[in-house]
């Protein structure tokens, strides 16, 4: 098998929205779009997005009322200062805010009209004894 692309198909109550969201605010375009339904890219993105509206009978009956909930949409990304000072500019909410964890993982949150959780994530040396010695060595 080879992968040739990757797609997260999201099941969302108001497609606009959250297409609106995706474009304006983290540039992806539209591929594709009808009622209920849209497909967005990016050039640099390693994911396209599908949003289906809720209730849609594209879905199987167990699957067309269910919601994107539980679900984190992570990207990571360079620069993460900037971008979440960007999107703070731009009005949108920072659910949760720039935070630095132990094993290196910088990150923060923003959510989508949908209630689509967005995480952005840089990644960093943690400090330890081995990041010590090589900063003694140099």
């Amino acid at each position: 098998m080879q992968i040739t692309a990757s797609t997260v198909s999201l099941t969302v109550d108001d497609v606009a929205a959250s297409q609106r969201f995706f474009t304006t605010h983290l540039g992806y375009v539209e591929q594709t779009a009808a009622d209920g339904f849209a497909s967005l890219s990016r050039d640099d993105a390693a994911m396209d997005i599908v949003l289906l509206a809720r209730g849609t009978e594209v879905l199987p009956a167990d699957q067309r009322d269910r919601h994107a909930s539980g679900l984190i949409l992570a990207f990571t990304t360079t620069g993460i200062e900037h971008e979440e000072k960007r999107l703070r500019t731009e009005d949108v909410e920072i659910t949760m805010p720039l935070r630095e964890e132990p094993w290196g993982e910088r990150l923060f949150q923003v959510t989508d009209p949908n209630g689509v959780i967005v995480q952005f994530v840089e990644w960093v040396t943690p400090p330890g004894p081995e990041n010590e010695n090589e900063n003694e060595n140099t």
